[in-house]
This record gives structure tokens, sequence and C-alpha cells, in this order.
């Protein structure tokens, strides 16, 4: 390359590598070909350019030549005695170029982690007289490593200097901030924390105002408390009523207008809400309690109303009222104990001497008395009754002190007198005959029905002749219903016939016309 220096060749070659370079120019020329691009990429050495000489130009065909014994060739001297790099002439084979020196390979850095992104939602839920919470949602990217936690720092309005208010970092998104003056104005950020790199912080944007937030006093009655609260005698009462307000409201009970019995009833209240617990309920504990939540001459109350049952007594009074057939009556009087809860009904079962065994015959009957149906002939019954309210059924039962004993009646069948009717009835025909056209050869009936008692005599004619025992017509009667048979009718057999019936009430006859073809 004119006027540039080569860049400082390495050491000589060993003489095998000398050896085939000599014998060899027309590779030689063809390794600085391909080196000669390498070069332009190596680092160029600034040198002062010199004005080059011009040399004759070489032989086409010049002799091998070894090749020089030192690494840079020999400079060429100028007019100004200055020295320069020789340029090959055209045509002639170029000194072999040395291969550029190799660059070391970069060292490969690890890819430094990616810190979390910033907390979301970052907002203030309660403010004190001397504390605020703050709560906020977890960063879209938690970082490769995963999430250590979260730093919350804190700055008085007016400074600049923030503070972290905890040590170490945690994975809650709700913290409370304590120990602050009321009055202040605080500035607070939250950072996220993962593998020792933080995230951008989230920061309100204005400052929280410490001083007390003043609230009215409200009850939250949980819902199943509105209505009457029902239990039984020995369970425990354990009940939480939730409130609110600001300051912390006081929390009073009264029952009747009176304290409450701290023996029995345990109060213990808290910022949020307050606990009414009875270890054993007995009866008398049942009532309405008054809960007063007041703060400052504000106030709101609520009423609970409790109800302690345990099952009724047994009824009063049974008894057989009477018995007839297969059928027994009971009767009695509710009990004087209904357990501190409405009775729901009865319970009636009943005893055969025979087994022994009781058997409910009704349940939750409503009424005091009962009828008692199906009971088996030849047995003694006897009968109890049980209570029932919410509890469930009375310990005991009344038992009817007299027994039943169904007996078997005797009697005699009386058959029902039915009056007697005249049946006599003269002949009337109910479907007389009808006119038929009939084919020769081929043989046709004749129908009609007639009613009347006694059963009347059919006489079957044909032109106004009695037709006798002529095998060719077959007469029957059923039921009431006449038919004749014609067999196989020639035209001789055409005409006018007629059915006659006759008993000793009268007569009746029906006619038709018949005419073969």
């Amino acid at each position: 390359m004119t006027g540039k220096t080569a860049p400082p060749a390495k050491k000589t070659a060993p003489a095998a590598a000398k050896k085939k370079a000599a014998s060899a120019p027309k590779e030689e020329a063809a390794l600085k070909e391909e080196a000669a691009p390498k070069e332009e990429t190596a680092p160029k050495q600034e040198t002062t350019p010199a004005p080059a000489t011009e040399e004759p130009p070489g032989p086409e065909h010049p002799p091998e030549q070894p090749p020089a014994p030192t690494d840079e060739p020999a400079p060429i001297p100028t007019e100004a005695g200055a020295e320069v790099t020789p340029v090959p002439a055209e045509g002639s084979p170029a000194p072999p170029a040395e291969p550029p020196a190799l660059a070391p390979e970069p060292k490969l850095e690890k890819p430094k982690e990616e810190p979390p992104s910033c907390p979301l939602s970052l907002a203030v839920e309660e403010v004190s007289e001397n504390s605020f919470t703050l709560t906020w949602k977890a960063p879209e990217q938690m970082g490769c490593a995963g999430l250590d936690g979260y730093m919350v720092e804190i700055c008085k309005d007016g400074c600049s200097d923030w503070k972290a208010v905890n040590q170490e970092p945690f994975l809650s998104t709700r913290y409370t901030i304590p120990n602050l003056s009321s009055g202040d104005k605080v500035h607070v950020r939250v950072v996220a924390v993962s593998a020792g790199r933080a995230s951008i912080p989230a920061t309100l944007e204005q400052p929280v105002l410490i001083r007390e937030i003043l609230q009215l006093p409200k009850i939250r009655m949980p819902r199943h408390l509105r209505e009457t609260y029902i239990r039984r005698v020995g369970d425990a009462v354990n009940i939480m009523i939730p409130f609110q307000g600001k300051p912390q409201p006081v929390v009073s009970w009264t029952k009747g207008g009176q304290p409450l019995d701290t023996n029995r009833i345990n109060i213990r209240n808290t910022a949020r809400d307050t606990i009414f617990y009875i270890r054993q309920a007995q009866r008398g504990d049942s009532g309405k309690y008054e809960l007063t939540v007041h703060i400052n001459g504000a106030e709101d109350k609520a009423t609970l109303d409790i109800q302690v049952v345990e099952p009724p007594g047994p009824p009063q009074n049974l008894k057989l009222v009477d018995v007839w057939g297969f059928n027994v009556a009971l009767e009695w009087t509710p009990p004087v104990d209904n357990g501190n809860s409405e009775i729901k009904g009865y319970r009636v079962q009943k005893s055969d001497k025979k087994s022994g065994k009781w058997f409910t015959v009704l349940e939750r009957c409503t009424r005091t008395s009962c009828t008692i149906s199906d009971l088996i002939i030849g047995n003694t019954y006897s009968f109890r009754v049980f209570s029932e309210n919410i509890c469930g059924l009375s310990d005991s039962a009344a038992v009817a002190s007299g027994v039943a004993y169904i007996e078997k009646t005797k009697t005699t069948y009386q058959p029902e007198k039915i009056p007697q009717r005249d049946m006599m009835e003269p002949p009337k025909f109910t479907q007389p005959l009808t006119d038929r056209t009939t084919t020769r050869g081929y043989s046709t009936h004749l129908f009609c029905s007639v009613r009347g008692f006694p059963q009347p005599k059919i006489i079957w004619l044909k032109n106004q002749m009695e037709i006798r025992e002529d095998p060719k017509y077959i007469a029957l009667i059923d039921q009431g219903v006449c038919s004749l048979e014609i067999r196989k009718p020639g035209p001789f057999d055409g005409g006018v016939y007629t059915c006659k019936a006759v008993n000793p009430l009268g007569e009746a006859s029906v006619d038709c016309r018949l005419d073969v073809k």
C-alpha cells in the first residue's frame, strides 16, 4: 500500500518454511492476496509519509531468490536521504506477508439481573394520631431471582432525607408506620427489592397528614344476630359483633337497663369488635341484651335477643275418651313446661299387649286430641303421647291409665229388599229390515232386532207366505237379533220378506224387499 508502512513483522520463520516459500512464489502471492484484507483490518501505525522513488520495472520472470534474512525490507535511499518501504513492481512477485497478530478474545460478561418493576396501587388505608397504614399491589415483574421483599421509606415534608422504616425486606403488601407525631406531613415511598437490586420507588403524590380522622360510631350487627339467637341449655354462647368509630369508641352492655353479671357473662372489647361469651348457657340467660357504642356524645345501639331452650315436659291428663269398632279416641292437655320454646306438636304411639312394642301412630299432631283407627279385633292396646318443641321430643311421655280392648261385634246379614218390577212388554222392533239387492248364486242375509217379555216367537214370511222347514233358508235369533240367511238365491227368490214377532201381549212385524240380479 503506497504511503503506509507495513506492520512490524514477526520473528523469522524456520528454515523449512523459507525453503518452501522460495520454491513456490506463486503460493506466496496467493497467501499475500488472502492476507491483504486482514492487514487492512489490523491497527495501523501512524508514520510520517515519505515520497516514494520510482523503480525500474523488473523482468517478466524474475529469478527465484531466497527470502531476506531480516524481518523488515531493506530501506530504499531517496534524494532527501529518507527511508521508505519498497513497493513491488507491477508483474513482479510480492514478498510474503506475515499474518496479522490476532487480537485477544474479549471476556464475556454475565448479563446483569434486571431489577423488579415498580410496586402498584400505593394508597393510604388508615391514618391515626401517631401512625398510618399503607397498602399496595405486587409489581408486574419480580426479577430473575424472584422478589425478596419491600422497603418502606419516609421523608418529612420540606426535607430531602429519606429514611428506611423497616430494617429487612418483607413480603407483605400492607405495612403500618408507627411512632409518628401528630400534625406532621410525611412523604412515603415503597421499593421492591430482588437480589440486591431495587426497583423504581412507588411514591404517594401528596404527603400524609398525621391526625386522627373522626368517624361516627356504627354497630355492624351480623345478619344471623338480627333475629332471635337460639341455643340449648348447656351450650356455649360465643358472639362477636364488629363496630367502627374513631377515636376508639366506648362499649357497654346492659340487660333490662342493668349491668351484666360478670360471673356468668364475659365481655372482651377490641378496637374493632366486642365479644359476648357464656361458657354454659342456662334458661335464665335468655332475654334481650343492649349494646351501646358511643364517642364524645355520639352513640349507636343494637339489641341482641338470646333464647336458651331445652326439651319440653310431657303432656298432662292423657285419657281414653271412647272405644268403638276398630277405633279409639284420646284427649290430653299441653305440658306444664314447654322448654322455653313453642310446642311444635305431639307424637302419639300405641302398643299391643301381645308384642309389647311401641309403634308411632301420629307425628306432629298439632291438636290435643286424636282418633286412632285400623286397630285389630281381639287385641288390647295401650297409648302414650310425647310433646315436641324446637329441641325435640320430651324426655318422658304421658301414658293413658286405661287400655282399649277391641271386641268382635256380632253382625247379621240383612239382604236389601228390592221392589218387584213388572217386566212384561209386547214385542217391539228396535231395528227394522232394510231393502237389499243381491247377485244370483251368492248367499245373502237379512237382519233386524226386537225386544219384548216374555221372549216373542219369530216367524219369517215371503210374499205373505210363511217360510217353513226349507233347507234354502236358515233363521236364527240371538239376544234379540233376528237373521235370515238365503242360500244361493235365484231369480225366483226375490220378493217381499216379513219378520213377525208374537208373544202373549201382542205382535209386531217389519218387512223389506229383496231383488236378485
